[in-house]
Parts: structure tokens; C-alpha cells; sequence
């Protein structure tokens, strides 16, 4: 009996990892990918945007210092100069806009820069020397100031220039400009794509391999030279293992059925999809499309929180995080010390959860279970009056002080938002159906980073998930919440959250 009964747990725990899991197995080609190290990219649309705002700082901190240091002393202090100055700054930024300058690939470059943004610098002086005649203020403004503002700000933003080329040229080696790419269609068609691609100048596409559930003839093993790592239900367990950026079907737009049942499943991802439409025959406007270089795509579906967005959020996150973690220690003091007095093992639990992307991360919480029947996979639901639970354990759950220590994970370790879905254990179940086997596109929400707090909490919808309506439900509100997200959401839902813990608090145990 007692060999029967190891036998069968020895079972269920080989299935219980099996769960946990739950990874296709990727090819050898898939895998030389994955195991690559690959570092995070930045936006190019941030990038540009901080170097607009350098320059906008440089030419009003020169102008505002050479005005200091040598007209103010003569003349006396003056808002007109500062406005003036101001304007030069603004209108310079809008001119090297006009000129092409702010795109990464010409950051790279050094002649075609340099060439266009002393042409439009120079444009900027003339247009105010102009105006300044025609408005009779020529004899005002003191000519050694201007003549030194012009050739100091052009050292200043050659400066700046050649600092930005040497770290664009770096981040390029580093791979942190490219849009990593896989390609949908191992066929003439694919292999059309990637070769268009390609031979694109200064292109930063980086196309790791294709995919095609064909295993005919009219599938190919290379495209182009591009690898076949695999068929189309490989690329969200490559996705996640890897850096991807752009899934890009080569398939024909007639291929409509195909395609559809393809995106059923990659629309979890949180990348970037879209259609080529270099074979297509039946043109749109040229609005209709987006452009890779020059080959148009359509596109389907974007990460839902990107470029400045993502900077706002992480800026969010850390700085009202850091705010709330300060105003809470003392309470996270109180709690520790009660946990450590209510029952013996460690203040604070780790525990397995999905983040981003359904990536593993280990969430803190404090310790409201008896340490030696802690549940660190969440095998066994919490239920009430459950006899693991201490003491303390039902104030801090009930309460949810024990998330408290989640704010270290937010502020400190980057892979929880303050607000976002609530990350589920990986091993999570409503009855014996794992979350993802219950609810149709459950990892959708994984397309952002999960929150301590979140729109369903706040609706009602935590503690206890006992039935396939609760995940359902929770699923549905976390899924508007991605498709709505701004900063005044999660001002809102931050606001909201004590309030919905009050009134909402029946199912915590």
C-alpha cells in the first residue's frame, strides 16, 4: 500500500511539473536562436525624442549663459533676450525636424547630419536676423552675443552629435537597435521577403528565421539563408525564451482562412504583427500601409504599451512605487514583526508567478501560511477557515497587507507594476483545470507587466477562484484594462484600490 501510495504521488508530482511547464520542445536550429545573449532593445521613437530635448536644453542653456556672462552686465537683465533665446532654441529643433536629422540611422552616419544640421542652424540665424530687421529691433540686439550664441551652439550640437554617433554605433553592435524579426512562410514568397529585406540600406531588421507548418515541397529549409526554426505553434515558446520584436507574414493576403487561424494563436504575444503585402497584387493607398524600408505591411496587432508610454509607466512605477514604499514601512515593520511572533520560519514567502510575457518571477509576499505547509507553486487553493493559514495569516490575507512586500519587487526588481493584472501562480487551477486550459487567450494578459493592484481587483474580482466564471471574469477586465491603459487609469485604480479592499473583501482568506 504504502509502495502504491508513493507510486501515485510520485505521479501526480511529475504531472505537477509537468504543469508548471507546459514548454514545447523547440527545434536545434530554434534553440542556437534562444540561447544567444541578447540584450533589451531601446525605441528608436525615445531615442529621438531625448535627443530633440537635448538639443532644445544645449541651445537654451548656451544662449541663456553667453547672455549672462556678457550682455546682462552691460544692459541689465531682460525677459526679451530669454524669450528670444527660446524661440532661436524651439525654431532650430523644428528646422533640424524639417531637415531629416532626428532618424536613428542618420544619427549613425556622420557627413549627412553634420551637412544638414549646420545648413538649418545657419537657416535659424538668418530668419531671426531677418525678423529682427523688419521688426527695427537690428540695433538692439548686441551683435557679439548673437555671433557667439551661432558659433558656440554649433560647437555645442556638433559636440553632442559626435557623442551620439560613437552610442548609437555601440547599441547598434550591442543589437539594441534592431527589431529582431521572424517571418511567417518558408516559400518563394518568404524567401522574396527576406532577400527584400535585406539588401535594404541601413535597414534594422534582423531576421532570425522563418516558420511554416508545411513539411512538404513547398516549404523550404533556409529562406534566402534565413533558417526554418520551426512550425507556427513553436513561436510563442520561442517568443518567450527570446527577444522578438516583429512577427511578419509573407503569406498572400488571399490566404485569408490560414492566416486567421494563425493569429488565434500569436495574438497573445506582446510584439508587433503585420502583414507583408509585397506580393499584393491589389494596391491600397499608400496611407493604408506602414513601411519596413520599403516593403508596405498592414498592420494587425502592437504591444499594447510602447515607446514613451512604456517610459511614463516605468517612471510611474518607481517613483510613485518608491513613494508608497516609504509611507508603508512602518507597517510592513508591524507586520513583520507579527508574523515572526505569531508563528516560527521566515517573514516573507517567494512564490512562482507569471510576469511579462509569461516569464517565471519570484513575487514577495509576507508569510500567511504555517512555513511547513507552505505551497510555493500554489498547488492547493486557499480556501476558508483553511487550517494552513495562521493567525496573523487571516488579518494580513483578508487585509491584503500580505502584498505589501510586493513593492520591492516593483521598485527594486522591475518585474512588477504597481498596477497591471494580478499575476496568477504558475501553477494555478479553477477545480483541475489549469488557468490557460479554462480561458481562451489567458495569456493575453500577460502582454503587459502584471500589478500588485489591478482593474478587476478593484471590480471585485480577487481571493478565492473557485469557478470558471471568477478566471473568466478576471480575464475579461484585465484584457480591458491593457486595451484602455494611460497613466490617469492607473492614477484611478490606485486611488480606488483601498476603498475596493474595504467594501470588497469577502473572498479573501
Amino acid at each position: 500500500m504504502l509502495n502504491a501510495a508513493a507510486a501515485v504521488a510520485a505521479t501526480d508530482a511529475t504531472a505537477d511539473r509537468r504543469r508548471v511547464e507546459r514548454r514545447r520542445r523547440l527545434s536545434q536550429a530554434a534553440l542556437a536562436v534562444v540561447n544567444q545573449k541578447v540584450r533589451p532593445a531601446y525605441p528608436a521613437v525615445v531615442i529621438v525624442g531625448a535627443v530633440r530635448l537635448a538639443d532644445l536644453l544645449l541651445l537654451t542653456i548656451v544662449g541663456v549663459a553667453l547672455y549672462l556672462a556678457y550682455v546682462a552686465p552691460l544692459k541689465g537683465f531682460s525677459w526679451e533676450y530669454i524669450a528670444a533665446i527660446f524661440g532661436i532654441s524651439i525654431t532650430a529643433v523644428i528646422c533640424f525636424q524639417a531637415s531629416d536629422i532626428y532618424e536613428v540611422q542618420v544619427f549613425r552616419g556622420q557627413l549627412r547630419q553634420m551637412t544638414r544640421m549646420i545648413s538649418a542652424w545657419a537657416f535659424v540665424f538668418l530668419l531671426f536676423i531677418g525678423a529682427s530687421f523688419f521688426v527695427k529691433l537690428g540695433g538692439e540686439v548686441s551683435r557679439l552675443w548673437l555671433s557667439a550664441f551661432f558659433f558656440m551652439g554649433l560647437a555645442g550640437l556638433i559636440t553632442e552629435r559626435l557623442l551620439l554617433r560613437a552610442m548609437v554605433r555601440s547599441w547598434a553592435r550591442e543589437g539594441r537597435l534592431d527589431r529582431r524579426t521572424i517571418i511567417v512562410g518558408s516559400d518563394q514568397n518568404g524567401e522574396k521577403l527576406v532577400e527584400t529585406l535585406r539588401v535594404q540600406p541601413d535597414s534594422d531588421i534582423d531576421i532570425l528565421g522563418v516558420f511554416d507548418d508545411r513539411n512538404d515541397s513547398r516549404a523550404f529549409d533556409t529562406c534566402a539563408g534565413a533558417p526554418k526554426l520551426g512550425k507556427v505553434d513553436d513561436i510563442i515558446e520561442f517568443a518567450r525564451r527570446t527577444r522578438v520584436d516583429l512577427v511578419l507574414f509573407a503569406l498572400p493576403i488571399s490566404a485569408e482562412t490560414r492566416i486567421l487561424d494563425m493569429l488565434k494563436k500569436l495574438w497573445v504575444l506582446p510584439v508587433d504583427i503585420r502583414l507583408s503585402a509585397h506580393t499584393n497584387k491589389l494596391r491600397f493607398r499608400p496611407r493604408a500601409y506602414s513601411y519596413l524600408g520599403k516593403v508596405p505591411t498592414l498592420d494587425v496587432f502592437e504591444p499594447p504599451i510602447t515607446d514613451w508610454d512604456l517610459v511614463m509607466k516605468w517612471l510611474f512605477d518607481h517613483f510613485v512605487g518608491a513613494i508608497v514604499l516609504l509611507l508603508a514601512a512602518p507597517v510592513m515593520a508591524l507586520v513583520a514583526l507579527a508574523v515572526k511572533l505569531d508563528s516560527p520560519g521566515p517573514v516573507l514567502f517567494r512564490q512562482k508567478r507569471f510576469g511579462f510575457n509569461n516569464e517565471r518571477i519570484d513575487v514577495f509576499k509576507f508569510r500567511s501560511l504555517y512555513h511547513d505547509q507552505a505551497d510555493p507553486l500554489a498547488s492547493r487553493v486557499v480556501t476558508k477557515n483553511d487550517s494552513r493559514v495562521t493567525r496573523v495569516g487571516r488579518f494580513i490575507r483578508k487585509t491584503s497587507l500580505d502584498e505589501l512586500p510586493q513593492l520591492l519587487n516593483v521598485v527594486f526588481k522591475s518585474n512588477l507594476s504597481l498596477v497591471g493584472p494580478r499575476p496568477h501562480a504558475v501553477q494555478g487551477k479553477v477545480r483541475t483545470q489549469l488557468f490557460d486550459e479554462a480561458v481562451d487567450g489567458y495569456f493575453a494578459r500577460h502582454r503587459v507587466k502584471p500589478g500588485i493592484t489591478g482593474w478587476a481587483q478593484i471590480n471585485g474580482w480577487r481571493g478565492e477562484i473557485d469557478n470558471e466564471e471568477k478566471i473568466q471574469k478576471r480575464v475579461e477586465f484585465d484584457l480591458y484594462y491593457i486595451e484602455n491603459w494611460s497613466v490617469l487609469f492607473d492614477l484611478y485604480i490606485l486611488f480606488k484600490t483601498p476603498l475596493a479592499l474595504i467594501a470588497n473583501n469577502e473572498n479573501a482568506y
